[in-house]
C-alpha cells in the first residue's frame, strides 16, 4: 500500500506463530517489488478490544515505535470488508484508534506528544525542548530545532525554503548526530501560513521519504509550541497533504489522510533463504 506516496507493506500474521526478525525485514525489503519505507506486521492482540497488535519495521531492519501513514493503511486493511467504522490497534507507542472518514480516508489518534529529554530521547538533560541548539553543529544545517516524540524521536528544523535543503546530505548526518541516542527523524519545515506547512523529511532507517505521518504530527505540534501556528494545520509533503489537529481537550494529535492499495501477494519462502545463511 501507500499512505500518501510512501511505501507501506502490511504483513498479516494474525493466527500464526511466526515472528519477523531484523534479518527477515531486510530480506523482504530487498525482494523485487517489495521495497518499502515501513512494514506493518500484524499479530493477534494481547488484550481485549483491539483488532491486532502491530510491530513496525524500517527497511534497514530496525524497529519504529510509530508510523501514522502505515497505521492508516492497517486501518483500511482491517475495515475494508466490514461496516466497522473504527478499529483499535496495539503498538509500541501505545493504543491507537483508527477511524474511517471515507472509502480511502482515515484518521489516526496518535496520542499525546512527549517533550521530555528522556522521553524523546535526547543526550543530556534539560528543560526546554521547543527551541534547542544543535550541538555540535552540522555544516549547512540550521542552528536550532524543536524536539518531539510521537512514539519515535523527531527533530524539526524551521527553515525559510524547505525545497532548497540538501536532504540527502543533511538527513543522515542529523539522524546519526550524538544528541540523538536512538537516532532521529529529521524534518525541515517551511511555514507557508499559520495553518499550512511545507515539509520534507529524512526518516531514520528509511531515508528521504515522500511522506511521514509522525513527522507531520511532530512538526504541527512544534509549530504550535513555537507560536508559529495554531492547533490545526495542513502539512504538505511531497506525497500530498495531511490534516493535523492537536486536540486541546486531551493533547492527543489527530492525523487525517488517504491510503491506496497497490497490490496483494503472498511472500515467497525463497525470500528468506539469504537471511538464514
Amino acid at each position: 500500500m501507500n499512505g500518501l506516496g510512501n511505501e507501506i507493506l502490511v504483513l498479516d500474521l494474525r493466527g500464526a506463530q511466526a515472528r519477523v526478525t531484523a534479518a527477515d525485514a531486510r530480506a523482504i525489503g530487498r525482494a523485487p517489488g517489495l521495497g518499502y519505507d515501513q512494514m506493518m506486521v500484524l499479530h493477534d492482540p494481547a488484550g481485549p478490544g483491539a483488532a491486532a497488535s502491530m510491530k513496525i519495521f524500517n527497511v534497514d531492519g530496525s524497529l519504529s515505535g510509530a508510523c501514522g501513514n502505515g497505521t492508516r493503511c492497517v486501518g483500511w486493511a482491517l475495515m475494508r470488508d466490514t461496516r466497522v467504522g473504527e478499529v483499535t490497534l496495539e503498538s509500541d507507542a501505545g493504543i491507537l484508534h483508527v477511524t474511517r472518514e471515507g472509502p480511502l480516508s482515515f484518521t489516526v489518534d496518535m496520542g499525546a506528544p512527549k517533550f521530555g529529554w528522556r522521553d524523546i530521547p535526547l543526550a543530556g538533560v534539560g528543560d526546554e525542548t521547543a527551541d534547542i541548539a544543535l550541538s555540535p553543529p552540522v555544516a549547512g544545517a540550521p542552528d536550532r530545532f524543536s524536539a518531539v516524540s510521537m512514539g519515535n524521536p523527531h527533530a524539526v528544523f524551521f527553515v525559510e525554503d524547505a525545497q532548497s535543503v540538501d536532504l540527502a546530505h543533511l538527513g543522515p548526518r542529523i539522524e546519526m548526530h550524538p544528541m540523538f541516542p536512538d537516532r532521529v527523524n529529521a524534518s525541515f519545515a517551511q511555514m507557508l501560513s499559520r495553518d499550512r506547512i511545507l515539509l520534507r523529511v529524512w526518516e531514520r532507517g528509511a531515508g528521504a521519504t515522500r511522506a511521514c505521518g509522525t513527522a507531520a504530527c511532530a512538526t504541527a505540534v512544534a509549530a504550535a509550541r513555537r507560536g508559529l501556528a495554531g492547533r490545526a494545520s495542513t502539512v504538505t509533503l511531497p506525497g500530498g497533504d495531511l490534516r493535523i489537529v492537536w486536540r486541546a481537550s486531551d493533547d492527543h494529535v489527530l492525523m487525517t489522510g488517504p491510503v491506496e492499495l497497490e497490490f496483494e501477494s503472498t511472500l515467497d519462502p525463497a525470500i528468506f533463504a539469504a537471511a538464514q545463511t
